[in-house]
């Protein structure tokens, strides 16, 4: 049997797969995010990663009928940073992916290493360590991503992930590292995806209920590695992952322009281009809004048929999903949500449309940016929680005009992770081949043609309001300063 792990921004999930690719068992862990009163500001406990690894085992091997685990493989939420020190203990809680914190160590360590740097990436997060705990900084004797981390406590092995060639650029690199006055020695040495880290030591065994010596292999980024949960292996085909955050990214033949507003890395399946824009607050803007308005955990399916309820385009009301800043193609850390257009005949329903609407507005503007550059999208492959409500999907395909396929498996990072478990352990030549045939569509979302031209035009308003409001989020910015 084999163990996949991803590490998720809200909880922890882990499968057990035969060497047929049938999964056994499934099973997740809550993750605890730490409350801060600053918006930009979003840690974590890393012990929930290893506290929910300890929990989950023993379900997942009793609910699989008992047999037992020949490998590990685990991927997770990125760029997430954690300091450790030599005892491999968390000396901070680690600075999850959705902070902006580093807002001037980005702008510094940019113009150093010649590049552009967004906030929420690896060296301005290091740098703010050092610049603001510089306690924490010195006794740090490595800087770890999530499943770097777990890697780590099972093999006593650091390594930093490296999905491809050409990733250093948004990860780190030596040049880069000595440039900003950091100590090299801090960052592991990188690792490519689907490498053996080491083997489970008899300390982790007894800890987290594994078999001492089974090989653990690195699954790298979740948003690489849901890529190959997809199969998103060949031109044309984009993953849509929805969750907390909603990330497109697009397998591209051939050459593209360096353009800040998308970043353009390679592909895990070379020689394509992994073209990808990351959208900041998509899933966790709908969790928002229904908790601001009093609604119950429970209730999901009556939150989505009340907005069915209301005609496609919210009756002309528009919301901007910037709750935490905003990622590409914007990339302002000032950028703030709000609602455009609200009149005394709107209500929650017309809202709560407006909020799950501006999923597909966010998408389409990281799509638009991609056509204009000449790489356009053909199909749409979703993933995460979202990428199971049909109501969800349809408004993604109809907004976007694109095909939307739900894949059979929801779990693309389990899955992508079980693609390079088994190339790793030679049952497949390479994991492109792994991808095609152990991912399988279940349905398309084809887009209502009917609908297009109201999408255009709102699309077109939702592209306006951000640009007539940004002078505001730049003032109410401001304010929190002073």
């Amino acid at each position: 049997m084999i163990l996949s792990i991803d590490v998720g921004t809200s909880s922890i999930k882990a499968a057990l797969f035969d060497r047929d690719a049938h999964c056994k068992a499934i099973d997740s862990r809550p993750v605890e995010a730490l409350v801060s009163r600053d918006p930009i500001e979003h840690e974590l406990r890393a012990e929930s990663w290893t506290e929910g690894l300890r929990s989950l085992v023993p379900a997942l091997v009793a609910a699989g009928g008992g047999e037992a685990i020949e490998c590990v493989v685990i991927s997770g939420n990125g760029p997430t940073l954690l300091p450790v020190n030599a005892a491999g203990i968390p000396l901070a809680p680690a600075i999850t992916w959705m902070d902006r914190r580093a807002i001037e160590e980005a702008d510094m360590a940019g113009k150093i290493a010649g590049r552009f740097l967004d906030p929420t990436y690896n060296l301005p997060k290091a740098l703010w360590f050092k610049r603001h705990r510089p306690e924490i900084y010195e006794r740090t004797a490595h800087f770890s991503s999530c499943p770097e981390y777990l890697c780590a406590c099972l093999t006593g092995e650091w390594y930093s992930f490296l999905p491809a060639e050409g990733f250093q650029s948004i990860i780190w690199d030596s040049a880069s590292i000595m440039a900003l006055g950091l100590d090299e020695s801090k960052f592991p040495p990188f690792i490519r995806l689907g490498r053996v880290v080491g083997a489970v030591t008899q300390g982790a065994a007894r800890v987290f209920n594994l078999p001492k010596g089974i090989p653990v292999i690195s699954g790298g980024p979740d948003f690489v590695v849901s890529l190959i949960g997809t199969a998103t292996t060949k031109p044309g085909r984009a993953c849509d992952r929805a969750g907390t955050s909603e990330g497109i990214n697009l397998c591209h033949a051939g050459n593209f322009p360096d353009d800040s507003r998308l970043l353009v890395m390679p592909h895990v399946i070379e020689p394509n281009l992994n073209i990808s824009g990351a959208i900041s607050t998509s899933g966790k803007a709908v969790s928002w809004f229904r908790e601001a308005s009093g609604e119950k955990d429970e209730d999901y399916e009556g939150f989505f048929e009340e907005l069915c309820q209301v005609d496609p385009g919210a009756d002309h009301l528009i919301f901007l999903p910037y709750l935490s800043g905003e990622r590409a193609p914007l990339w302002d850390a000032n950028a703030r949500g709000a609602f455009v257009g609200l009149t005394l005949n709107h209500g929650h329903a017309q809202m709560a449309r407006a909020v799950v609407e501006s999923t597909g507005f966010a998408m389409r503007d990281v799509m638009a940016t991609m056509k204009s550059l000449g790489a356009e999208v053909t199909e749409l492959r979703v993933t995460g929680n979202p990428g199971r409500n049909p109501v969800w999907n349809q408004i993604k395909a109809d907004i976007t005009g694109c095909p939307l396929l739900v894949p059979r498996f929801p779990n693309a990072e389990l899955l992508g992770d079980l693609c390079l478990a088994l190339t790793a352990l030679g049952d497949y030549s390479d994991v492109a081949s792994a991808a095609e045939n152990l991912v399988v569509m279940e349905c398309i979302h084809e887009p209502d043609l009917s609908l297009r031209n109201l999408y255009d035009e709102m699309f077109g308003l939702y592209r306006e309001s951000y640009q007539a409001l940004k002078p505001v989020f730049q003032g109410l910015s401001e304010m929190k300063e002073k």
